[in-house]
């Protein structure tokens, strides 16, 4: 197991409860005798502070562990920027969910204690990028740990768009849009809109239609090593947007064709010794537990 000397530390700002979790995370690291870096927006939200400082981007290669104060809209945020620095990431949950955040604010002597002696699981999450190929050119678009979405923007209007697997033609549909999931991202967008829950072990995309025309347009789950194609028809006064984890990232023109790929290289996320996949569902899904309990 590897030894985390360098922690550094991001915060969703705008919750009173980060901060308070931030001061008590930052003491209890100081006991350890660790450095700690500040992401800089997280750094603002602590005016008094005497520790170091650097960018978002730059924190990864600054860090042997990257805590992440937050909900899982703040690990989406991290983790597109930290992914291509290999450094590990934690969750320390003060969001709703915390599908990706494991630790509660009142664990952190006793759980992050224990993974910074080395009792800890890493598991690999792979995440999306997407480029779009206009007029003989490729444009940059974006990366993603949950998914990439087509949507119409604002308004709920149909949109029209071919779609290719593998080089191979699929269909052509006619749809309020497309997502395209990882693993992760199954009990996010996807799950809401009809889509399976996937185990983020399997090496697996789901494609899923958005309110589809046809009735038989139904989610496909392909291999993650599959390269995606859609291509953007002209429409109707509308411009379909690409989103990354619900940020836009690039308006498209007719004719466009969105290239999505698996991203070379995965997300490393850190989990407690206890953690467990099921039991986030549980917990966060509200299914049922169980009905007979094993004998003490």
């Amino acid at each position: 197991m590897a030894t985390f000397k360098q922690i550094g530390l991001v915060g969703r700002p705008g919750h009173s409860g980060v901060v308070a979790t931030l001061e008590r995370l930052i003491e209890f690291l100081r006991t350890r005798k660790l450095d700690v870096i500040l992401e800089h927006k997280t750094a603002d939200l602590l005016p008094t502070h005497s520790l170091s400082v650097c960018k978002r981007h730059e924190l990864g290669a600054e860090s042997d562990l990257v805590i992440v104060v937050g909900g899982d809209g703040s690990m989406l945020n991290a983790a597109r920027v930290l992914v291509n620095h290999d450094v590990p990431v934690l969750g320390i949950n003060r969001g709703r969910l915390g599908f990706l955040t494991d630790i509660r604010p009142d664990e952190i002597e006793d759980t992050l204690g224990a993974v910074l002696d080395g009792r800890y699981h890493e598991e690999s999450r792979f995440m999306l990028e997407f480029e779009v190929a206009r007029d003989g050119n490729l444009l940059p678009g974006g990366t993603a740990l949950n998914d990439i979405v087509l949507h119409p923007g604002t308004a709920a209007q149909m949109l029209e768009f071919e779609l290719f697997i593998a080089g191979q033609f699929v269909n052509s549909q006619q749809s309020d849009g497309l997502i395209v999931a990882t693993p992760t991202g199954s009990t996010a967008y996807s799950l809401s809109a009809g889509g399976p829950i996937m185990h983020p072990s399997l090496n697996a995309m789901v494609l899923v239609p958005m309110y589809p025309h046809t009735l038989s347009s139904r989610p496909l789950v392909v291999d993650a090593d599959n390269e995606v194609r859609v291509v953007v028809v002209k429409q109707r006064a509308i411009v379909p947007l690409v989103s990354c984890d619900g940020a836009v990232r690039f308006h498209t023109e007719p004719g466009d064709e969105i290239i999505i790929r698996k991203k070379s290289r995965p997300l490393r996320l850190i989990h407690p010794l206890d953690y467990s996949y099921y039991e986030v569902c549980r917990s966060k899904l509200g299914w049922g537990n169980r009905l007979v309990k094993d004998d003490a």
